[in-house]
């Protein structure tokens, strides 16, 4: 299968990887900064068949590749996307899926007419603490779902922002919650059932004075299922990252996974003993080399048998918008001070431009 990538920078040496592993034909990298590509064609030992270029359109029109990965600054996603979509391409989009509702409901629409797969790539669905979880609540072992909680404790300081420009701005980013925190704000709408009926958040920035987005963001959501979740993700730790965790609270079960990307089980209670807790633990815990974890393998081999057996893949479009959904939701109550109802509609990471300068 045909695959070229779009966005040579932090992110996108797991995206070859992730290629390789699943012995796609990488026929095309693009960057605007020839350095980035150069990297990566030296570091992963491209070869000349992998053709390497700065304008992203002129190689899906003439590669055609079969399956493209959107790896750009958060903002860029749409629109490459797009463009690839309406060219016959299956596409895996970095997370965000994008800053707008209404971008997100063009990606969806378009993927539809155009018959082809898209996927928002949440990787960390795919670790196996995440995957045993999930099958306990296919399996109803919770019982009733009360509530549930994600705690993104992190740290970036001013190095981390100066080498991308566009990090931490509300055209092309976001801030903590939009970037850091999308991956476990997935996991947690995702785990609780999906369906939301209200949130209520603040936001603030209380560290970072050289970004226009915030660094801290608590909120308190309400599930239609009636369950609540809560949310803590911030980037103010000192000194370093302190955990990535995420908890489920059932009538007749109680989870933890923790560790740099809620990748090791650290509590696994139920009561109906249907297995052993330490053998779980055990089992179903990696230790990853960085917060990107294992998962990107795992999603572009989902994603490669959608695409032959002409399925959904796993995190499709639609759940890459209702993770951005929910950020949004987030910003937009801690903006003016109520509860935001869903669905989530005409919101946009922009609408908050000055939020914290005015």
């Amino acid at each position: 299968m045909k695959y070229a990538l779009i966005g040579c920078g932090r992110i996108s040496a797991n995206h070859v990887v992730a290629a390789k592993n699943n012995g796609l034909d990488i026929v095309g990298i693009c960057d605007i900064v020839h350095d980035n590509m150069i990297d990566k064609v030296k570091k992963f030992g491209l070869t000349d068949e992998t053709r390497l270029y700065e304008d992203y359109r002129a190689m899906i029109d003439e590669l055609r590749p079969e399956l493209v990965a959107v790896a750009t600054e958060s903002g860029k996603h749409a629109e490459i996307a797009l463009y690839c979509i309406n060219a016959g391409c299956n596409v895996i989009i970095e997370k965000p899926i994008a800053l707008s509702i209404s971008d997100a409901d063009r990606i969806i629409e378009a993927a539809e007419k155009n018959e082809v797969k898209v996927c928002a790539c949440h990787q960390n669905r795919f670790n196996k603490s995440i995957a045993k979880i999930h099958e306990a609540v296919e399996m109803g072992r919770f019982g009733r779902m009360l509530y549930g909680t994600a705690n993104i404790r992190w740290a970036r300081d001013h190095e981390y922002y100066d080498r991308a420009a566009w990090r931490g701005t509300w055209e092309q980013d976001g801030g903590a919650l939009m970037n850091q925190c999308i991956h476990d704000i997935d996991l947690l709408r995702w785990l609780m059932g999906d369906e939301v009926t209200e949130v209520v958040g603040m936001t603030d920035r209380l560290k970072h004075d050289y970004i226009e987005a915030e660094d801290l963001g608590i909120a308190l959501v309400r599930f239609a299922s009636g369950a609540y979740g809560i949310i803590e993700g911030t980037t103010d730790i000192y000194p370093k990252n302190l955990e990535e965790t995420l908890y489920l609270f059932g009538e007749k079960g109680t989870v933890k996974a923790g560790g740099e990307a809620v990748n090791i089980i650290e509590e696994w209670r139920f009561s109906d003993y249907l297995d052993e807790p330490e053998t779980v633990k055990k089992e179903c815990s990696e230790i990853p080399p960085n917060v990107y974890g294992f998962g990107h393998s795992k999603l572009y081999k989902d994603v490669i048998d959608a695409i032959v057996t002409d399925r959904d893949p796993l995190v499709d479009a639609k759940a890459g918008k209702r993770a951005m959904e929910l950020v949004l939701a987030i910003y937009q109550s801690a903006a003016t001070g109520k509860a935001v109802k869903f669905p989530v509609r005409d919101c946009a990471t922009l609408d908050f431009k000055g939020r914290f300068t005015d």
